[in-house]
């Protein structure tokens, strides 16, 4: 793991129940995928609530390099697919970057060059790679910084690879199947594949787009087709909302989300069930514009830890393991190995900073043990993580003299968190 100490962050300890309504900008995962489904269409596409952060700018940064043409218009994006070109592209620490866009280099007419940041260099990445060079793409290097050797063309056809590690490696090959010649057929060798429901919402907005999946266990087939130019809505950022909603839970409080969706593939969603668990009172209420999301706290210091199979769900750890050191009984969190290849290790991250603040966390072969302890003051390390950077915060609520290393890294997905978490603290 990298740690950077730069500026600290003290995060705001909340004295009193929070009372709070938040409103959440749109979804990374599906703002990613718009715009690649957008790029790769028959036609101009919209999205409207896209989400503006450092993930979807480097997106779309990419894409332009590429050729793709964007015009922002209010809160409309316009996407307008164009021959797609040779480009040297930064991919940051974005796993939807780095995973998503291979596959649509190989319909340039040159080379792509894909590099990012020092941590990024460390992650998983020679899967989607060998699935590339099984599909009749050529491609030199294993991790970043790598380069695929477009042609403006590739064959396609049965791609066996084991995603144990990630999801996107399986999605990232989905959004860009309807593209080769032979159309792809993606099989997963692993038997285990972490966060299911962010395949489903590339199945579901391949669909939006036109475009059919047959999907039978862990094989999905994508015949050569049309992508069709679309509209896309983006919803409003489930795992974004968690730390606010965890807010509600370590506080005693109340806090609002509104726009929450009724029917959603976002994995975020969850979090209502596992706030009922730990004794939150959470109800989704019909409103004048759709349905909002209301969670209230038990009594400060009485939430309940839990056991937890977190494989579909994964990006949901560090909030919930932050909620699990206010908890009185212990939490056990599981399925989640493949969290070692994501921004950080973050089952080393947050086993080091909880253990740091007095906590008492155990690092397993595939999840977190959490046990109740006393926490204190002191520096929570980032690793440049923007979850581990909300992690931090909630944890701050119910512990004076935390200070968050590099709080800045939550732009990542959220950029306007520090104003939009000190107005929840001072309202």
């Amino acid at each position: 793991m990298i740690v950077r100490m730069t500026d600290v962050w003290p995060a705001p300890y909340a004295s009193t129940p929070i009372t709070h309504t938040v409103q959440v900008p749109g979804s990374k995962s599906m703002t990613n995928r718009a715009y690649v489904l957008a790029a790769l269409a028959d036609g101009t596409s919209t999205i409207t609530g896209a989400l503006r952060s450092r993930d979807t700018d480097l997106m779309e940064a990419a894409l332009a390099e590429m050729g793709v043409g964007f015009a922002h218009d209010g809160a409309t994006i316009r996407v307008t697919p164009g021959e797609l070109t040779a480009a040297k592209i930064d991919c940051g620490l974005a796993g939807t970057v780095m995973r998503f866009l291979p596959p649509v280099a190989a319909f340039a007419q040159g080379p792509v060059l894909f590099d990012g940041d020092p941590y990024a260099r460390n992650r998983p990445m020679a899967t989607i790679l060998s699935a590339l060079r099984q599909l009749g793409v050529a491609v030199a290097g294993d991790a970043l910084p790598f380069t695929v050797h477009g042609r403006g063309s590739a064959e396609g056809g049965v791609v066996e690879i084991d995603a144990s590690g990630s999801s996107q490696f399986v999605s990232g090959l989905l959004l860009s199947a309807a593209r080769f010649e032979r159309g792809v057929t993606v099989k997963n060798t692993a038997g285990i594949l972490p966060s299911m429901p962010h395949i489903e919402m590339t199945v579901q907005m391949l669909e939006d787009a036109g475009v059919t999946v047959r999907a039978e266990g862990q094989t999905w087939r994508v015949e050569p087709q049309t992508i069709r130019a679309a509209h896309f809505a983006i919803e409003p950022d489930l795992s974004n909302a968690t730390p606010f909603l965890a807010a509600a839970a370590v506080t005693g409080g109340v806090v609002r989300v509104p726009h929450w969706p009724v029917d959603t593939t976002q994995p975020g969603d969850v979090i209502r069930h596992i706030l009922e668990r730990m004794g939150c009172e959470v109800e989704l209420c019909a409103d004048g514009t759709g349905h909002t999301l209301e969670v209230r706290g038990p009594s400060r210091g009485t939430l309940r830890g839990l056991r937890l199979d977190m494989s579909d769900i994964g990006e949901l750890t560090p909030t919930v393991a932050a909620l699990a050191t206010q908890a009185t009984s212990v939490t056990e969190l599981t399925g989640i190995a493949h969290l070692r290849g994501h921004e950080t290790d973050r089952l080393a991250a947050l086993t080091t900073e909880i253990n740091n603040l007095g906590g008492r966390c155990e690092e397993l072969s595939d999840g977190l043990r959490i046990h109740p302890a006393p926490l204190h003051g002191g520096t929570w390390a980032t690793y440049d993580d923007h979850r581990m950077a909300t992690a931090g915060a909630i944890i701050g609520l119910t512990t004076r003299g935390v200070e968050v290393e590099n709080i800045g890294t939550t732009a990542k997905t959220l950029p306007d968190f520090e104003r939009m978490w000190a107005e929840m603290v001072r309202d």
